[in-house]
């Protein structure tokens, strides 16, 4: 085996070197990779500072109902009647709860008394996504299983949130902890349940607010179905956009999943922040999803569902072709993709033996070095490669500046995956001026040649090392070295 072998490992499937990386891995680079998927737990993340989702929903809930209330008690001692919605009413199981999952409260003097303000929901969110996004980085920038950090980023991504969504802020981080980290090398079908959901998941796709039209609630309210969550499972999820499903598809998944929502604060027999299935908003009736039949199991139905679509052959397409251009290639080897599918549908879903089946094939070993590092990827592979400390709000700040604001993806779909998304004119600038930071902060003992040759071995080109040899400066030798083709693509 070849330095270069090691620099695929570290690269394609992983975060970048670290100092030694490559002399340490270059004898068994595959069984690198195999040694990081025999350990599903080393994926998981527990910290002391990490709140549960549903701990920091249910914060939130309460100070935007301390909020409220502080509101009615300034009418009432200005001499004016507290205004009827600022009553916390009981709620009654007949009627839907429909949560208010934007950024609607404001900040508001504190009530008559108090000695400080009361804490606002936005604030409450905002530090939640702050302590998930260190710990994610601090995770990146040090492990030593970067595969299974890459994994847990493309799952991420496939099964996308946004931070940007009111409620979603404080959640963002830990659904990857939650839904996604705990499944990585676990079966599909177990990671989709999880996913669709999750709290997070139901709030960003609007499914917390769908109710059936025929359902108690719906009569009552006159409230109505929401498609995008069944939209989405079907178009990205599970199928793929040409896998088949049509608009009834869609329609009818909406309706059985009717009911999947979120429990509030106060809200009897739930839990606050926590998946709760509201049997009074959930559409009676049995209907057909794909030509099957599916009656009226409430939750349950939407479970069956989902089980079937993991597990039809349309997504193991998709999902092998969605990796195999992740990892190897945009216009992925359609052997590799049918390999990926075959392996998928023979060990139903199983994500490790899937992503073996990748690491060990020839496709991800001799396809070109042509995609382009992703903005946050790029930082982190700065941070690893040259032993720079990881500030996670300095880190965040350039991935953003860069164009991927982490845990704000642009739309469902997620972030885009092809060579030509990151690395235009202005984007190339920019990690230009990034280069020239990064080179004023390394070692100043460092010499950039013998760094060059550490983090790229054999994979490095004669062009690129007499570039770093004849630079003018050290600093400059070190910006040749992150701007390098190499550096720059996996």
């Amino acid at each position: 085996m070849s330095s270069r072998d090691a620099l695929t490992a570290v690269r394609r499937f992983g975060l970048g070197a670290k100092p030694g990386d490559l002399k340490r891995i270059s004898g068994d680079p595959r069984g690198y990779l195999l040694a990081a998927l025999a350990e599903p737990g080393a994926a998981l993340m527990t910290h002391p500072d990490l709140q549960a989702s549903h701990v920091v929903f249910a914060a939130a809930q309460e100070a935007q109902r301390a909020q409220r209330l502080a509101k009615a008690q300034m009418k009432e001692d200005a001499g004016s009647a507290a205004p009827a919605d600022a009553v916390v009413e009981k709620p009654n199981p007949e009627k839907p709860v429909v949560p208010d999952m934007g950024e609607t409260a404001t900040m508001q003097a504190p009530p008559a008394g108090s000695a400080e303000p009361p804490v606002r929901p936005k604030e409450i969110r905002r530090d939640a996504l702050q302590q998930e996004a260190a710990a994610r980085l601090e995770r990146a920038v040090s492990t030593d299983r970067p595969l299974l950090e890459r994994l847990v980023m493309f799952w991420s991504n496939h099964f996308c949130v946004s931070a940007a969504k009111g409620a979603v802020r404080g959640m963002a981080g830990a659904y990857e902890r939650e839904a996604i980290r705990p499944h990585v090398l676990g079966r599909f079908a177990d990671m989709l349940t999880a996913v669709e959901q999750h709290p997070a998941m139901l709030i960003y796709l609007d499914n917390a607010q769908s109710v059936g039209p025929n359902s108690p609630a719906g009569r009552n309210r006159g409230r109505g179905l929401n498609e995008n969550l069944a939209r989405e499972v079907l178009e990205l999820h599970t199928l793929g956009v040409d896998g088949g499903y049509t608009q009834d598809d869609v329609t009818n998944l909406a309706r059985i999943l009717t009911g999947w929502t979120v429990g509030m604060v106060n809200q009897e027999r739930a839990e606050p922040g926590k998946f709760f299935f509201a049997k009074n908003r959930h559409e009676p009736g049995a209907w057909t999803v794909l030509g099957r039949r599916y009656q009226d199991d409430g939750r349950a139905s939407g479970e069956k569902v989902l089980a079937d679509l993991a597990r039809h052959p349309a997504t193991a397409r998709h999902i092998a072709l969605r990796l195999a251009r992740h990892f190897v290639a945009d216009e992925a080897p359609p052997a590799l993709v049918a390999r990926l599918a075959k392996t998928f549908r023979g060990t139903d879903g199983d994500l490790a033996a899937v992503c073996r089946a990748l690491v060990t094939s020839s496709e991800a070993w001799t396809a070109p070095v042509k995609k382009a590092v992703p903005p946050y990827d790029f930082v982190v592979a700065l941070m690893r490669g040259f032993a720079l400390e990881p500030k996670p709000g300095e880190a965040l700040r350039l991935a953003r500046a860069l164009g991927q604001p982490l845990w704000h993806p642009p739309a469902p779909k997620g972030w885009p995956d092809g060579d030509d998304a990151w690395l235009g004119p202005s984007a190339v600038r920019e990690r230009l001026r990034i280069a020239e930071r990064a080179a004023r902060m390394v070692d100043r003992l460092a010499d950039p040649r013998v760094v060059a040759e550490d983090l790229l071995g054999d994979g490095m080109s004669d062009a690129t090392r007499q570039a770093i040899a004849r630079a003018e400066t050290r600093e400059q030798g070190f910006e040749l070295l992150i701007m390098s083709p190499e550096f720059q693509r996996r």
